[in-house]
């Protein structure tokens, strides 16, 4: 009779291990997706801000290709830097 009792604890312990066991790895299955969604959100974070200084580049050069000191160039350079002022503002207004 013990031989049968003990079998029944050895299965209960067991499963007790095979418990501890499943909500250990179901903790660190947590851990890795919140990790997971974080690497994610830098990412798109990062292509923003590339996506950002490319278009501030490509303002740049337009800046550079019309350098010069008339009235005109100047009027032209203001209003790039004030679109460039605009777009930053909606890009804050965006990642909110």
């Amino acid at each position: 009779m013990s031989s049968v009792a003990d079998k029944l604890n050895s299965v209960l312990q067991k499963t007790a291990q095979l418990i501890e066991l499943c909500h250990a790895l179901q903790e660190e299955n947590d851990l890795l997706k919140q990790e997971n969604d974080a690497v994610k959100s830098a990412l798109n974070a990062s292509k923003v801000k590339i996506s950002d200084l490319d278009e501030k580049m490509r303002v740049l050069k337009l800046a550079k290709s019309i350098e010069g000191t008339s009235e005109k160039t100047l009027d032209i350079k203001q209003k790039i830097n004030d679109f460039v002022r605009e777009i930053d503002k909606c890009v804050v207004l965006l990642k909110k």
